[in-house]
């Protein structure tokens, strides 16, 4: 798979779903695609209101993970991404209060958050 700017990223089907020799486990799944979309989406709306709110952040990094089960009508769909944010201030963490503000108004203008079904839970460290 080719991005914008030559990257490239060998991609294949998970080999918990189809099995090798059709599947590569050393290539990218769809379903790793999308739950790394929507980390990457809320960690720069993230620190694009981290910084409209004058705090410098020095590292952020997620621990994120993806839920595929049944939806109701009977699909197998990633239905729920779970975002373990943590994250490092220049001058010291701001409250919880402020961090949770933070957080909504990152899934607020997540452009990924705001394109699919998928519960996205944020449980920041």
């Amino acid at each position: 798979m080719a991005f914008d700017g030559g990257i490239e990223i060998a991609a294949s089907a998970s080999p918990h779903v189809v099995p090798a020799p059709w599947s590569a486990a050393d290539a990218v799944d769809p379903e790793e695609m999308l739950v790394a979309a929507i980390a990457d989406c809320h960690m720069l709306s993230f620190l694009h209101v981290a910084r409209e709110a004058g705090l410098v952040v020095i590292s952020y990094r997620d621990r994120a993970e993806g839920v595929m089960r049944k939806t109701a009508g009977g699909r197998i769909a990633v239905t729920r991404v779970t975002l373990r944010p943590q994250i490092v201030f220049e001058d010291g963490q701001p409250g919880q209060d402020v961090l949770d503000h933070l957080h909504h108004q990152a899934h607020e203008t997540c452009y990924i958050a705001n394109s699919v079904k998928t519960e996205i839970v944020v449980e920041a460290a």
